[in-house]
């Protein structure tokens, strides 16, 4: 192989244009500045690699063979055969070019300040991606090390995994980052989760309610379908754990609720925001106990705790006041009202009845308040919106409809009695009603007739 020795002057020349163009490589010009010093020798190169790409971009590096050779089995194989040139070129891609460029400069940086001289995830998932191809096991290593130690954002965790995917045994502790936790790893999270949550645990200061807020949307979000989520959701702790959130939930909001009555100025941002922090809780484990399909529980619970919310929300004291409460319990109770109405909650016919008796009274007084209020002002945020009142109407006369004969009857009668028959609409369970009273008798008749009975008293 034939070589040309580079004048002093040329060498001068690279290492200050070497300098001007990569000011952040600190380590680096430290230690090309200090062999410059030393040794005009070391920098008799030998070698020059020539990038080129697509686009006619091209640059040349003055190198050593030696150096080529430590650094790079890809190098050593090319070196390894004679050749009339000291030139090796090198083609790459538009987008790879500058972390061709990197990787070269880094061949003449010690082992030990490779990782240092690592400064962007973009950058080093190139250079990784280089060093895979010229086969430099060493940077390999450091860019993994580097990769391994920095936080990443969804977009490059991307481009990671396709920079590692091929690479084996020596990717593992990348790989170790993003694999999927084992079930039982799940679970124990998933469980703190809910505890944090709920408030099981009590308050975990300095953080206060943004630690428990975060948990309920990891909590949500955990919950979305795929196969591990069924499993754990499935599971009897992971219920039993949910069941004791709602408790503790359902508890705190009733004590809240309670206290109301003995609060001195019900006007003040402070009760109002306490009590409506409680029930945003009350509204978020509804919301997560139906996609656990533990939606009876809280409808239960609810419809144990309606009198006692009832009575206090219907308080005298409270007759002008708490209208952000007043709405949200109807749009809690809306989502209750329609699980049953529905059939999504299978609940006897006593507790059903119950829960229709407790809640449709309020509903009916409330609408028409609420109206009066926004059309006096029409700023007034708290509102009964269409969408709310068709949810609730609908529910509402499924829910007459399955009860038996003698209950609907009370309850149309009582609607009817009302001084404006307005809202809900139960038109359509009261002609239903009056079409299966009409033929209830001869239809149940025909049909004990046709099983021999010879008579029937009704």
């Amino acid at each position: 192989m034939r070589f040309s020795v580079i004048s002093s002057r040329k060498i001068q020349q690279f290492t200050a244009d070497l300098v001007s163009s990569v000011e952040a490589w600190d380590p680096f010009l430290r230690f090309i500045q200090l062999r410059a010093e030393e040794s005009s020798v070391l920098f008799q190169f030998d070698v020059v690699i020539c990038l080129k790409d697509i686009e006619g971009r091209h640059q040349q590096f003055y190198s050593h063979s030696s150096v080529l050779i430590t650094r790079s089995k890809y190098f050593a194989e090319r070196l390894s055969n004679p050749s009339p040139s000291n030139s090796i070129s090198v083609h790459c891609s538009e987008v790879n070019f500058d972390h061709h460029v990197n990787l070269l400069r880094l061949f003449y940086l010690p082992t030990e300040l490779i990782l240092d001289a690592l400064d962007s995830v973009k950058s080093v998932v190139g250079i990784l991606q280089s060093a895979v191809n010229f086969k430099c096991d060493e940077i390999v290593y450091c860019c993994i090390q580097y990769l391994e130690a920095v936080p990443w954002e969804d977009k490059e965790e991307e481009h990671i995994l396709r920079a590692v995917s091929k690479l084996g045994p020596v990717a593992m502790p990348i790989i170790a980052r993003i694999q999927p936790v084992d079930l039982a790893a799940t679970k124990t999270v998933f469980i703190s989760a809910i505890r944090v949550a709920t408030s099981i645990v009590g308050p975990c200061p300095p953080f206060g309610n943004e630690l428990k807020t975060s948990a309920q949307e990891q909590v949500e979000y955990m919950l979305g379908e795929d196969e591990d989520t069924l499993l754990v959701k499935a599971d009897d702790e992971v219920r039993s754990v949910a069941r004791l959130g709602l408790l503790h939930i359902c508890s705190t909001f009733e004590n809240e609720l309670s206290s109301l009555l003995l609060e001195p100025d019900l006007a003040s941002e402070t009760a109002d925001e306490k009590i409506m922090h409680s029930l945003s809780d009350l509204e978020w484990m509804c919301s997560i106990l139906g996609k656990m399909d533990l939606m009876k529980d809280f409808v239960s619970n609810w419809a144990e705790s309606s009198n006692i919310v009832l009575g206090v929300i219907e308080d005298k004291k409270l007759d002008s006041f708490m209208w952000g409460l007043k709405i949200k319990l109807i749009e809690v109770t809306a989502k209750v009202l329609e699980a049953v109405g529905y059939g999504s909650v299978i609940l006897p016919a006593p507790i059903r009845l119950t829960l229709l008796k407790s809640w449709l009274p309020y509903i009916r007084k409330m609408k028409p308040l609420l109206d009066a209020k926004s059309s006096e002002d029409t700023s007034f945020p708290y509102k009964m919106n269409e969408d709310l009142c068709q949810t609730i109407e609908g529910a509402i006369v499924t829910l007459v409809l399955a009860l038996p004969s003698n209950d609907q009857a009370d309850i149309l009668a009582d609607w009817m009695r009302a001084e404006q028959v307005r809202y809900p609409d139960l038109s359509e369970a009261f002609e239903v009603w009056c079409f299966r009273t009409k033929s209830a008798k001869r239809r149940l008749v025909e049909v004990l007739d046709g099983a021999g009975n010879a008579t029937l008293t009704l």
